[in-house]
């Protein structure tokens, strides 16, 4: 028998919302809005009975039933990641976790940020309560602040938040070699979509192996795969540590990148209240800039 999950939506929705935007966070099987993705595309959901699609709007009352082929769902861990995280703020809606190096936010792997979160979190009281998650991405070796929805709607709307542009991030990093400008905009194409990095300079020190050591503040205006990593590289300082996109013969082995989300700013999408936080830099980043 193929493993199934049932919801049914509550009638008081203010506005129709389509399924690939309101299912994220409603099924324990697919957490993910790229997992919810891949189920409809496979027609995995029914809504009232009928095969869902990415076009199927949610109006209030309808019973929507996720069925995965039991094959297919072998691969799901089966206990969580025992691996302490540490908090930097919770609520019943959501959280924000400090993600530390090398670890993977989220994916097929069984030791991710993602499955250890429950055993770090509190649960919530609220009614559509659901396994936490990450509502973003920080690649495998970079440390900082991760945000976190803890509940079904709260994940859609801090998915929304993102995609509005709603959230400001910012980001240290310590790149190679003297830079040009001491702040300035990187703009580029990245997968065929605009991107945005704005940068500052804020101390940079003598390095007898790369010249220069350069801590610098990012603002990325948009968040494509690997942005500031390449957005940096494209102008001849590249993030130390970074293997993918480093200068031959100047990657620092073995301390991993250096790159860290420092902080998040955003209007609570269910208080209101503002929330500004950071995330204080790793010792690898003091030992350099004292």
């Amino acid at each position: 028998m193929n493993p199934t999950e049932t919801h049914t939506v509550p009638q008081n929705l203010k506005t129709p919302i389509r399924l690939q935007e309101y299912g994220v966070g409603i099924f324990a099987l697919i957490p993910t809005k790229s997992a919810l993705k891949k189920a409809l595309k496979k027609n995995y959901i029914t809504v009232n009975e009928k095969p869902a699609t990415t076009a199927t709007f949610i109006n209030g009352g309808e019973i929507i039933i996720l069925s995965i082929p039991k094959d297919e769902n072998n691969n799901k861990p089966k206990r969580e990641f025992i691996f302490p995280l540490k908090v930097l703020f919770e609520d019943e809606y959501l959280a924000i976790a400090h993600k530390p190096a090398g670890i993977l936010v989220s994916g097929n792997a069984f030791k991710t940020v993602a499955n250890a979160l429950p055993q770090n979190l509190k649960p919530s009281n609220l009614e559509d309560v659901t396994i936490p998650q990450p509502v973003h991405r920080l690649d495998y070796g970079t440390t900082g602040a991760l945000l976190v929805g803890k509940t079904a709607s709260s994940i859609r709307a801090l998915n929304k938040l993102f995609e509005d542009k709603e959230i400001d991030k910012t980001y240290y990093a310590v790149t190679i070699g003297k830079m040009k400008e001491l702040e300035g905009i990187i703009k580029s194409e990245i997968d065929d979509k605009e991107s945005q990095s704005n940068y500052k300079v804020i101390k940079s020190v003598i390095s007898q192996r790369f010249e220069f050591l350069n801590l610098v503040k990012l603002y990325p205006k948009t968040g494509r795969r690997h942005q500031l990593r390449k957005h940096l590289a494209s102008i001849g300082n590249p993030i130390l540590g970074d293997k993918e996109y480093g200068i031959e013969n100047l990657v620092l082995n073995g301390k991993g990148i250096y790159l860290h989300a420092y902080s998040l700013e955003f209007s609570h999408p269910f208080t209101k209240r503002n929330i500004f936080l950071e995330d204080e830099l790793p010792q690898k980043f003091l030992k350099i800039f004292n």
